[in-house]
């Protein structure tokens, strides 16, 4: 029974680490829940970063917000070692640790001289970074890291909680608003920041934005027009859509602990019963009911704590066992054990004992003193416990729950295998090369750069050809853009949108991705050229040939009109689990921060990596290689949360159809037991071993049958809440539903055959001699 707690209380503690850790602890800053994230919109694309001299404005024209500020990252090369070391940079604008309300745990914070365009360089580093390169060496301020051409000084280190903009960044810079790159309203860059004043609400600052906003695109309607500021919690984007997963988990182990209740309630119950006779003569030497009851439930208590403290103990470990599931999961860093982790362990301790000890207190409270004490005799033949039964139904209905939910999110699973993704992501492998945005200014070197790596690459023995991408195909990303075409879509009033994709030439080739009709893309810097996919001709241009029409970006005044050259096969670019959308593939050959270096192998391409890392330390001796893994990995990461989702509930649901397995054989053992006597008079009357066989093994399946159907009807009615999270399933899926109950079934015939065949090999004679 121990055992049994341990495992329920411990399965509920760690998913409420989890849940404590990522959606109900605030995000740690001081007042988190006043952090907002800022950004604007525009008709037809996706959200875009704001501008630095529009950002200076939201900031100073404001009445709702203690202050804005905002940051964009980057990889950056440190060239302090034998071998460039690539770490995450941001560069924040003014007020950034102000308005997190956040200090350096060692030196001091930017100086106004460091915010403005030709003051002192300077940088702040992460913890993490100290201890890993520093030793934690006290002496730290006024060292320099060198970054590029520049020797930086560090001025202070971060608290080790400060955990933001990402996980991974270790350098903070300014970036000043007042730079002269950083006077255009079109040259956006920022995620901005806010924080709400005491007493105002999202929704005023959102007005107060949107008015601030209007007038500004009345002043300058060229760039400012058509902006619309968007405003959000912080914590809610942070958080993502993993709300509904954990909370889907948490609702699952709720299950088990009410199963693991009823199981050890039988239990109790039974024991109980057991010990009637005795109780009965407690009664008799002057015992009080109060006394007896408070004695049941003081043997529950000590089960049940015993068991939370050895579930605490599964709690401890459910941070380890989210990253090896999930190191994607946000705030993952964030989950230990504390003390409301603890608090809700014994709160599901004294919920055991009241649900699993009350009622067998309160029913042998009531029981009369004759007919316990008559329960000894001889004479008498044990009477049916329908309440046991009901135990058992409950078990088997919530397995059953359990059971459905995990088999409708691994066929989700199975199905998301099965499906042609457009693409071959075998031998392919995917990283990233360290660049800032500043070399992006320079489009031609920029350009010849990339070509002239990618060109390396591909001369390699070994290696059959390699492109660039922004983003990853299969995994979910979303850029939609808004386009025109100087020719019109064969429909006049339909508006073009579809996915943005930007790659190099080879990138068809390197992902196998069929061209249809027309030719690749030119690999020029001087002329621009598009791809678009099937759907896209399909969805805009049917009838119409496509070729020699061009495509232009309204809100990207950087990117002229593309000529489609050609039309290549869908692809599931967004997202595995998503239709293919209509595309349009941007040729550009070249490389910004986030930009994917694709290479496709002849064969297995692991030991290419290291060939892959000294070929480009020959090329750019002052760039580093990062995140270097096969692109099948990706994905596979990509889908880390649908993944954590089955895998945990598959354990719960096994663990629960092993306790409804033990809940009926240990129940019709017990009443077996108690019913010896009756079942050995019925031999000795006459009736058949087999009778005796059938009635119990029917009894058994008669209680699991009516379990199973009473929770496939409570599964079809909350059914409701995994729609969204299930890819190629319905939550009714008639397949999942008949296994399930075959399962359930065939388990509960196991269990229930055991103790039947006991029940026939009574012996008549010694049975009725027994007190």
């Amino acid at each position: 029974m121990v055992l049994t707690l341990s495992l329920a209380i411990g399965a509920n503690s760690a998913v409420f680490s989890a849940i404590h850790a990522i959606l109900l602890r605030p995000l740690p800053f001081p007042n988190g829940d006043q952090l907002l994230r800022l950004t604007h919109t525009r008709p037809g694309s996706a959200e875009t970063f704001i501008a630095p001299v529009r950002l200076e404005e939201w900031n100073g024209l404001n009445t709702t917000l203690q202050g804005i500020t905002g940051y964009y990252v980057q990889d950056v090369s440190e060239l302090s070692g034998e071998l460039p070391e690539r770490l995450r940079e941001a560069l924040v604008s003014p007020r950034f640790l102000k308005v997190l309300q956040v200090q350096p745990q060692l030196g001091r914070n930017f100086a106004s001289g460091e915010e403005h365009f030709g003051g002192p360089q300077a940088i702040l580093i992460s913890y993490r970074l100290w201890q890993r390169r520093f030793a934690l060496d006290p002496n730290i301020i006024g060292r320099t890291l060198h970054l590029g051409s520049s020797s930086v000084p560090i001025i202070g280190v971060m608290p080790v909680s400060f955990q933001f903009p990402d996980r991974e960044v270790d350098l903070w810079a300014s970036s000043p608003p007042d730079a002269p790159y950083a006077q255009r309203r079109d040259a956006t860059w920022f995620s901005g920041i806010g924080r709400l004043k005491p007493g105002m609400t999202i929704e005023q600052a959102r007005a107060n934005l949107t008015a601030i906003q209007a007038n500004l695109g009345r002043q300058f309607p060229p760039t400012d027009a058509q902006l619309t500021p968007t405003v959000e919690s912080l914590k809610e984007v942070t958080i993502g859509s993993v709300r509904r997963s954990l909370w889907i988990l948490f609702g699952s182990v709720g299950l088990l602990l009410l199963l693991a209740c009823a199981n050890i309630g039988a239990l109790v119950l039974a024991r109980a019963t057991n010990r009637r006779h005795e109780t009965a003569i407690r009664f008799s030497l002057g015992a009080s009911q109060s006394a007896v009851a408070a004695q049941l439930l003081a043997e529950v208590l000590i089960l049940a704590f015993s068991g939370a403290f050895a579930g605490l103990g599964i709690a401890f470990g459910a941070a380890a066992v989210f990253q090896a599931l999930a190191r994607n999961l946000p705030r993952i860093d964030e989950i230990r054990l504390n003390w409301s982790v603890a608090a809700f362990s014994f709160a599901c301790a004294l919920a055991v004992t009241l649900l699993c000890g009350m009622l067998p207190a309160l029913l042998d409270a009531r029981r009369s003193l004759a007919a316990s004490l008559a329960s000894g005799s001889r004479s008498q033949v044990s009477a049916r416990n329908p309440l046991l039964l009901v135990l058992v139904g409950i078990q088997v209905s919530l397995a059953v729950m359990l059971l459905y939910g995990a088999g409708l999110f691994a066929r989700g699973l199975q199905q998301l295998n099965r499906i042609d993704p457009g693409f071959d992501a075998g031998h392919v492998l995917a990283f990233h090369i360290s660049t800032s945005w500043n070399e992006t200014a320079d489009f031609k070197a920029s350009f010849d750069r990339t070509t002239r790596l990618l060109n390396s690459l591909r001369s390699l023995p070994g290696i059959e050809t390699a492109a660039t991408a922004i983003g990853l195909p299969g995994v979910r990303s979303d850029y939609p853009v808004e386009l025109t075409s100087p020719e019109g879509p064969a429909a006049p009033d339909l508006r073009i949108t579809a996915e943005g994709r930007w790659v190099t030439p080879q990138y068809f080739a390197t992902m196998r991705i069929p061209l249809v009709a027309g030719e690749l893309c030119r690999d020029r810097s001087t002329t621009a050229s598009v791809m678009v996919n099937h759907s896209f001709v399909r969805r805009y241009f049917n009838g119409v040939p496509p070729l020699g029409r061009h495509l232009a970006q309204p809100a990207n005044q950087y990117m002229a009109p593309a000529e489609i050259s050609g039309v290549v096969a869908d692809a599931r670019e967004t997202g595995l689990d998503r239709d293919p959308a209509p595309v349009a593939y941007w040729c550009s050959g070249t490389a910004q921060p986030g930009t994917w270096f694709l290479v496709r192998t002849h064969g297995d391409p692991v030991p290419f990596a290291s060939v892959i890392r000294r070929k480009i330390r020959e090329l750019e001796p002052a760039r580093s290689v990062h995140d270097l893994t096969l692109l099948t990995d990706r994905i596979s990461d990509s889908y880390a949360e649908g993944r954590l989702r089955t895998i945990l509930l598959s354990v719960f649901a096994t663990a629960a159809i092993l306790l409804a397995c033990m809940g009926i054989y240990g129940t019709l053992c017990y009443l077996v037991a108690r019913r010896r006597r009756e079942m050995a008079l019925r031999l000795a009357l006459g009736a058949e071993r087999r009778q005796v066989v059938g009635q119990v093994f029917n009894q058994g399946l008669r209680i699991a049958g009516i379990g199973a159907v009473a929770g496939l009807f409570l599964s079809l009615l909350s059914g409701k809440a995994l729609t969204g999270l299930l890819y190629g399933v319905a939550a009714t899926d008639s397949l999942t539903l008949t296994s399930v109950l075959v399962l359930v079934l065939s388990v509960a015939s196991v269990a229930s055959l055991f103790p039947a065949v006991r029940a026939a090999r009574v012996d008549p004679m010694k049975a009725l001699r027994e007190d």
